[in-house]
């Protein structure tokens, strides 16, 4: 139905399965179908007490409630047993990201190594940090998706197209790079992805894009962990906001469905307006 009906991608539907089992798993021996609210609420208990974060445990709660509501929707169940259970309440954690300079010294690191892998890792970074994409939308780029605007036809959750802006210091890396593209692909034939590479998909992976990053923050003198291609989103968004972006602006380019997933990069936004205030009030200090 996921798939059938809503579009869902595949990371989606495996992350779906994942935690669908992993409940079947924890139910046992009740049948995962046939469960009541006890035993749900005995599973979910356990994942609080195995110290699982309440992220994950809030996403399994979804993934079984979507699952009873499909049930009950095709009158395979008379009942959700999930109605009635609360979910993990979050302690709402700030997306970790980078400061400007930290971004910096990436791209200055990125830019030592003068041959094609120096060229393709800056064009990535360059990419990560003036779109926001994430990392699995960066890898599934083809070609095409490169408009002569500037621009970036991205195709993101659901399906769902959205144009995003390049600015020249990307578009400029990505021409830099764009000699060298075609010797990473696997055969002789001209590779339709945008970041090719000789593994199985025929284009560069998460995770391989991942490694890479690890690789340059250490070059760069940063902390490994605390650079990933979904912390260049967090500071795409974060560094936006704190240079006056609208909110409105920051989901849409960053593919939210809902305003509320974007509304955690408010915390800049309040340090933002409190310096205004602190500045700009005439009953300021120093005024």
């Amino acid at each position: 139905m996921l798939a059938a009906e809503r579009g869902a991608a595949q990371n989606t539907l495996a992350a779906y399965r994942r935690d669908l089992l992993d409940a079947a798993a924890g139910l046992a021996p009740v049948s995962l179908d046939e469960a009541r609210p006890d035993a749900l609420n005995r599973y979910l208990a356990t994942l609080a007490a195995s110290g699982l974060s309440w992220a994950t445990s809030a996403r399994r709660l979804s993934a079984l409630r979507q699952y009873f509501q499909f049930l009950l929707n095709e009158g395979l169940r008379g009942d959700d047993p999930t109605a009635a259970i609360e979910g993990p309440k979050p302690g709402r954690a700030l997306p970790k990201h980078l400061t400007e300079d930290e971004v910096e010294a990436l791209l200055d690191a990125a830019n030592q190594a003068d041959d094609r892998h120096g060229r393709r890792l800056l064009a990535i970074v360059e990419m990560l940090y003036a779109t926001g994409l994430r990392v699995s939308e960066l890898a599934a780029l083809p070609v095409t998706a490169l408009k002569a605007e500037g621009a970036l036809i991205v195709t993101g959750k659901g399906g769902k197209d959205r144009l995003v802006p390049l600015g020249g210091a990307a578009v400029r890396a990505l021409n830099a790079y764009a000699p060298d593209r075609q010797s990473f692909a696997p055969k002789v034939n001209d590779s339709r992805w945008l970041f090719p590479s000789s593994g199985k998909e025929g284009r560069l992976s998460r995770r391989r894009i991942g490694q890479m990053l690890d690789e340059l923050a250490i070059r760069a003198g940063i902390d490994p962990t605390r650079v990933s291609p979904h912390v260049l989103r967090h500071a795409f968004a974060t560094h936006l906001l704190a240079n006056g972006a609208d909110i409105r602006t920051v989901q849409e380019l960053l593919g939210h469905a809902d305003l509320s997933t974007t509304e955690i990069y408010t915390h800049v936004l309040d340090k933002r307006l409190k310096a205004l205030v602190l500045e700009k009030h005439p009953l300021a200090d120093g005024k």
